[in-house]
C-alpha cells in the first residue's frame, strides 16, 4: 500500500510536469512561428444580446496579454469558447457537448470574474478553459494510475503506463481548450470507482462523461459487464436465480442512466431547432420518426459514415493515425493470445485433473473389489461397515479433488496480474469497438485523441517495456519514441493552426 501510496505521489508530480512541458512547447511554437490561420481571432458579436456578455466597461488594462490568449483559441477551441459566451447559435455547434462549455462559463463568471477589465471577456473564457482542462487532467492521470493498479494488480506496472499516458501523443489537446481532459477525468473516475465497488459514483462520473463526449454513452457497457459477472455469480455460486435477475435490472437502470445526458442534450437541440422556430424551414432530420441530430450532423457537415473516408486523397491521414491503431491493435491482438493461451490450459488442465480423478474414483472401487474378495470376510456387520468406510473415503478425495480442480482454475482465472488479467477483458471490448469505429467511420486522422483515454493501450505498452524478450522491449522504446515525436510534432502544429488530428 505505501508502494502504491509513493507510486500516485510520483504520476501526479510527472503530470504537472507534462503539462508545463506542453504548455511551454505551445509557447514556444507560437514564438517562433507564425500561425497558418488567423481567423480564430475574430469575434463577431453574440447573434442574441441576452446570449452574450458585455466587455469591461473602461478600457482593458493587459489588452496585448488578452489578444495573445484570445489568439491561442485555434480548431475546435473556437466553438467551445463561443458556446461558453454566446450559446447555441447554430445547428453545426449542437455536435459539440456542453459540459466544456458550461464549466468555462461558471468559472469565467465567478473564479476568474476579476480578471475581466485586465485581460477582457472571451480571453477570460479562453483561460478558464486552460486551467479547467490543465487541472482536470492532473486527477484524470492520478484516476488512471489507481484504476491501473486496481485492474493490474502490480503498482510498478500501473506507475508505468500512467507516466505513458502523461506523455500520450494527443498530450495537448489534454492542455487545450478541448473535451479530452473532462472526458478522461469522469471516465477513468467512474471507471475506479465502479471497479471498487462505489456503483453509485461510478454512474454519475461515467454520466458526466457522456456529457462532455458523445462516446461516453459506450461506458454503459462496464455496467452490462459488472450484471453479467453478478448474474453469474448469483446462479453458478450461489444457486439463487433471483439474485441474477436483481442483477440484470440494476445493471439496465445504471446503463439507461448513462445514456440519459446524452439524450437529454438531444431533446434540448430538437427542442431549440425543431420546435423553437430555429430557421424558417425545417431540417430534414427533424422530420424522420426518430429524430438524430447528432448522427444527422456528423453526417452532413463532416461527412462521417463507414467507409467514406477510404479515398486516395486521405492517405496522409491514414498515415498521420496508423500509429495509434497499430498499437491499439497490437494491444488488442496480444491480449486475445495470451486469453487464449489461459483457455487453453484451462481446458489441459481441467481435462487431466478429471481424468485423474477418474483413475482415482476406478483405483478405489478395483482396489475394493480386490480386498473384499482377498479378505473373504465371514462377518456381514464388519463386511457393510468396511463399505460404507472406503464408499465414504472415496467421496472424501472426490470432493478433495474436485475442490482443488476448481481453486486451481479459479486461480488462474482471478490471479493473474498485469495485462493479461482476466479484469482487463471489458476493456479491451471496449477499445475493439473505438479502434472499429475510428478505422472505419470517423476521420480517422482523429484516431490519435480519440484512443488516448484507452487504458489498454498503456497497460500493453507497460508490459512491453520490461517484456523479457528483447524485441518485444525494442518496441517499447519505439513507442515512446512515438509519444515524443507526437508530443513534439502536436504541440507544433496543433498550437499554429495547422492539420494534426
Amino acid at each position: 500500500m505505501a508502494k502504491a501510496e509513493g507510486f500516485e505521489g510520483l504520476v501526479l508530480r510527472r503530470a504537472l510536469l507534462s503539462r508545463l512541458l506542453i504548455l511551454t512547447l505551445i509557447l514556444l511554437w507560437r514564438l517562433l512561428f507564425r500561425p497558418y490561420d488567423t481567423s480564430a481571432s475574430l469575434n463577431p458579436s453574440c447573434l442574441s444580446a441576452a446570449g452574450g456578455r458585455s466587455l469591461s466597461a473602461g478600457p482593458i488594462l493587459w489588452p496585448r496579454i488578452g489578444a495573445a490568449i484570445e489568439a491561442s483559441v485555434v480548431w475546435d477551441g473556437v466553438y467551445f469558447v463561443r458556446i461558453a459566451e454566446c450559446g447555441y447559435e447554430y445547428e453545426q455547434t449542437y455536435a459539440f457537448f456542453p459540459l466544456l462549455p458550461l464549466c468555462i462559463s461558471l468559472l469565467s463568471r465567478s473564479v476568474f470574474a476579476p480578471l475581466v477589465p485586465m485581460i477582457g471577456s472571451r480571453a477570460v473564457l479562453a483561460l478558464s478553459g486552460y486551467v479547467l482542462n490543465n487541472v482536470a487532467f492532473l486527477f484524470a492521470a492520478v484516476y488512471f494510475y489507481r484504476l491501473s493498479v486496481l485492474i493490474l494488480k502490480d503498482p510498478a506496472a500501473a506507475f508505468r503506463a500512467s507516466i505513458l499516458f502523461c506523455f500520450n501523443p494527443a498530450s495537448v489537446f489534454y492542455s487545450s481548450i478541448y473535451t479530452e481532459s473532462l472526458y478522461a477525468l469522469f471516465s477513468l473516475g467512474g471507471l475506479y470507482y465502479l471497479f471498487s465497488g462505489a456503483t453509485t459514483v461510478a454512474m454519475l462520473l461515467l454520466a458526466l462523461s457522456g456529457s462532455a463526449r458523445s462516446n461516453g454513452v459506450l461506458n454503459a457497457g462496464y455496467f452490462c459487464f459488472q450484471a453479467m459477472q453478478h448474474a453469474y455469480d448469483a446462479i453458478i455460486q450461489k444457486k439463487r436465480p433471483i439474485l441474477a435477475g436483481h442483477a440484470v435490472i440494476g445493471g439496465v437502470a445504471r446503463s439507461i442512466c448513462i445514456f440519459v445526458p446524452f439524450l437529454a442534450f438531444q431533446a434540448y437541440g430538437y427542442s431549440n431547432i425543431c420546435l423553437g422556430g430555429f430557421s424558417y424551414e425545417l431540417r430534414p432530420w427533424c422530420k424522420a420518426r426518430i429524430p438524430n441530430l447528432y448522427g444527422f450532423l456528423q453526417n452532413h457537415y463532416w461527412g462521417v459514415g463507414f467507409l467514406r473516408y477510404f479515398q486516395v486523397k486521405q492517405l496522409p491521414n491514414f498515415l498521420l493515425a496508423s500509429p495509434i491503431l497499430s498499437l491499439a491493435i497490437c494491444s488488442i491482438i496480444h491480449y486475445a493470445s495470451v486469453l487464449l493461451q489461459v483457455f487453453r490450459s484451462l481446458d489441459a488442465h481441467d481435462h487431466n485433473s478429471f481424468a485423474a480423478l477418474l483413475s482415482l474414483l476406478g483405483t478405489n472401487e478395483i482396489s475394493d473389489a480386490v480386498g473384499v474378495s482377498k479378505n473373504n470376510l465371514s462377518s456381514k456387520t464388519f463386511q457393510e461397515h468396511t463399505v460404507r468406510r472406503r464408499k465414504q473415503e472415496r467421496k472424501n478425495k472426490s470432493t478433495e479433488s474436485f475442490q482443488h480442480l476448481m481453486a486451481t482454475d479459479h486461480a488462474l482465472l482471478q490471479s493473474t496480474q498485469g495485462y493479461p488479467s482476466i479484469l482487463v477483458f471489458p476493456f479491451i471490448l471496449h477499445l475493439a469497438f473505438l479502434t472499429f469505429t475510428a478505422l472505419f467511420v470517423m476521420h480517422v486522422q482523429v484516431s490519435t485523441r480519440f484512443l488516448s483515454a484507452s487504458p489498454p493501450i498503456y497497460w500493453f505498452a507497460s508490459c512491453m517495456l520490461v517484456s523479457p524478450r528483447s524485441t518485444s522491449r525494442r518496441w517499447g522504446y519505439f513507442i515512446w519514441v512515438y509519444f515524443i515525436t507526437f508530443v513534439l510534432l502536436g504541440s507544433l502544429l496543433f498550437s499554429n493552426f495547422y492539420p494534426f488530428t
